[in-house]
C-alpha cells in the first residue's frame, strides 16, 4: 500500500505541473507584498484540493452518465495529455490572463493553469480505475498529498526562485513534460490494449 501511495503521489505532482503553476504565480504576484502572496498561494491551494478531489471521485458516475467507456476515455486523454507534455517541452503553453471580475486563485490559477484538461482527464481516469474501497483512499490521500506540496511551493515561491532561478524554472518545466509524456503513452496504450483484447 505504501508503494501504490508513493507511485501515485509522484504521478500526481507532475501531474499538476507544479513548476510551470509555480513560474505563472511568481508573474501574477510580481511587486506584491510577502503577505498577499501567501493568501494567494493559500486559496489557490484549497481550489486545487476541492477541484481535484471532485474530479478524482466523479469519474464512473460520468462515465456511466456519459455511456463512455474507461478505455475510450484512457485513450482521448491520454492524447490530450500528450499534446500538454509537448506544450510544456517546447516552452509554448498558454498563460491565461485573469479577468478583472474573476478570484486569481480560482481563475486562471486553479482552473486552467493547474487544473486543465489533460488533468481533468487524468484525473477522472485515476479515480475510476482503482478497484477497491482501499485503493480510492490511498489514491483520495495522495492527491491531498501532492496537493500541498504544490501549495507549500507557492507558499515558498520567493524562496524557490531564489534557490532554482527562472532557469532552473524552465529546466524543470521541461522536465515536467517529459514525464507526462511518458504518463499520456502509457495512458493511451494501456486503453488501445484493452480494446484489442
Amino acid at each position: 500500500m505504501t508503494s501504490l501511495f508513493v507511485s501515485l503521489y509522484i504521478k500526481l505532482f507532475f501531474l499538476l505541473t507544479p513548476f510551470f503553476v509555480l513560474s505563472v504565480f511568481l508573474s501574477l504576484t510580481e511587486g506584491e507584498e510577502v503577505a498577499a502572496q501567501h493568501r494567494l498561494a493559500v486559496r489557490t491551494t484549497l481550489a486545487v484540493l476541492v477541484i481535484s478531489l471532485v474530479l478524482y471521485f466523479a469519474g464512473n458516475p460520468i462515465f456511466a452518465t456519459l455511456g463512455i467507456t474507461l478505455d475510450g476515455f484512457r485513450v482521448g486523454a491520454g492524447s490530450l495529455l500528450f499534446l500538454s507534455a509537448v506544450s510544456l517541452v517546447s516552452g509554448k503553453r498558454q498563460r491565461p490572463e485573469p479577468d478583472d471580475d474573476a478570484d486569481v486563485a480560482v481563475v486562471p490559477l486553479a482552473i486552467p493553469i493547474t487544473v486543465g484538461p489533460a488533468t481533468i482527464g487524468t484525473l477522472l481516469i485515476l479515480g475510476a480505475e482503482l478497484g477497491t474501497t482501499s485503493q480510492r483512499m490511498i489514491g483520495a490521500g495522495s492527491l491531498v498529498a501532492a496537493c500541498l506540496t504544490v501549495g507549500i511551493m507557492l507558499f515558498s515561491a520567493s524562496a524557490v526562485k531564489k534557490v532554482i532561478g527562472s532557469m532552473g524554472l524552465s529546466v524543470l518545466t521541461k522536465v515536467t513534460g517529459l514525464v507526462l509524456s511518458a504518463m499520456a503513452a502509457q495512458i493511451v496504450f494501456t486503453g488501445v490494449r484493452n480494446f484489442m483484447a
